[in-house]
């Protein structure tokens, strides 16, 4: 709450001022959230880009939107996190991860998902990218399937989301609902409400992706490292003391799996058919192009309907398929490839070791690392904390920040 009220309206509160606000306001809700029973989980990652692990999130269908993230676990930063009208189709899924290790020029050691037909894609081809680069790993799939809700970092970002983001902007998108303007089963509407409000939604998301990779994390005593400002600590992460295990990607390499598995004439990577498309932009160059922001949307987009409805030369454009069938299409993972394995007594699931974890040579440079600026982490650590073995960094968390601040960052 704090951090929301000093991103989005430019107030600075005192912590003390919004616990005593809760407690005077909202006792009732205070209490429920402190008799919370938070189910704390661990996650094992052993230094950057061991791993990405990508997740869809479904709370928007509703309104006719899909979001979906990747994450890097190590450093917390978010790699994407995208809404679009469909989170399952695996070529826009796939397109996710190929344009952002295009930018960044190098790939994690495996990827990581549920289990799930819109995943295949990016277990294809991130395993190809792999044995592109590596003919050694022919035969075992670089992807690792999450089942029984082990999927956890994905998990805790939607978590933050729904907590720090969507409340404010699902009360704008309910507005609309309930004051009659927008029906998800009027196909005329969804396709204005697609043009309007899933690129603004972008620019918010990108907004709050800034944001929270560039804040540092407020001291989790269940974390034993690292603490800091994701962006940094996955930019530089000898400086602390971690390991980097980033893989250099060959642009010819990513354009082959590209051509490979994506169409982009696909429907899917359409914001609107085109030819619709292309009469709602005249429409909205003919009001003036005016500002899309959480005050002005719904004013745009009942205006653009408007004239959509009343103002249409070639009745025919307003004639648009709400079929969605075709998204659905179904992509095969590679045959006779073998699961990585994993280590059983830490149930490690990233990429290094084949799976099984640190070696020797990783030890060593480790040791190196803390011999030149070695990290007291006694004060971060509890009586409680558990520590592995073959030297993997460790997190402990629950869904939340820490239960003592999540009372007041729950509203």
């Amino acid at each position: 709450m704090i951090s929301l009220l000093f991103h989005e309206k430019g107030m600075c509160v005192a912590r003390t001022v919004i616990r005593a606000y809760f407690a005077t306001y909202e006792p009732e809700l205070v209490r429920e959230r402190k008799a919370q029973r938070l189910k704390r989980k661990h996650f094992w990652a052993a230094g950057v880009n061991d791993l990405f692990a990508v997740d869809q999130h479904d709370k928007w269908l509703r309104f006719g939107l899909a979001l979906h993230t990747g994450i890097e676990p190590f450093s917390g930063r978010i790699m994407w996190i995208r809404v679009w009208h469909s989170n399952r189709n695996p070529q826009l899924i796939l397109s996710y991860y190929l344009d952002t290790i295009q930018k960044l020029g190098h790939m994690p050691m495996v990827t990581q998902s549920d289990p799930g037909t819109e995943n295949y894609g990016i277990a294809n081809a991130h395993t190809m990218l792999r044995q592109w680069h590596d003919p050694a790993l022919q035969g075992t799939l670089q992807h690792r399937w999450m089942r029984s809700k082990k999927n956890i970092m994905p998990e805790i970002t939607w978590s933050q989301l729904r907590r720090r983001f969507t409340p404010g902007f699902e009360s704008i998108l309910d507005r609309g609902v309930d004051e009659g303007w927008y029906n998800s089963n009027n196909t005329l509407q969804v396709m204005v409400f697609r043009w309007v409000f899933i690129p603004w939604l972008q620019r918010e998301l990108d907004a709050y992706q800034d944001r929270i990779n560039n804040t540092a994390k407020r001291r989790d005593h269940n974390k034993v490292l690292p603490h800091g400002v994701p962006s940094l600590i996955y930019e530089s992460p000898e400086d602390f003391g971690a390991l980097d295990f980033k893989i250099a990607v060959e642009q010819n390499a990513i354009d082959h799996v590209r051509a490979l598995y994506i169409k982009p004439d696909h429907p899917v990577f359409d914001l609107v058919p085109p030819n619709l498309g292309d009469h709602i932009q005249l429409c909205y160059e003919q009001m003036g192009h005016p500002i899309v922001d959480r005050d002005s949307v719904w004013h745009v987009y009942c205006d653009l309907l408007h004239m959509l409805q009343h103002g249409a030369d070639d009745p025919t454009l307003l004639v648009v398929s709400g079929d969605d069938d075709e998204e659905l299409e179904e992509l095969s993972l590679l045959n006779n490839y073998q699961d990585l394995p994993f280590n059983e007594d830490g149930y490690y699931m990233g990429g290094v070791g084949g799976g099984l974890g640190l070696n020797a040579a990783h030890h060593q440079r480790l040791d190196s690392l803390m011999e030149e600026d070695e990290p007291d982490v006694s004060k971060s650590v509890d009586g409680d904390a558990i520590v592995e073995h073959d030297g993997l960094v460790i997190w402990g968390f629950s869904d939340d920040d820490s239960e003592d601040d999540a009372e007041t960052d729950q509203w």
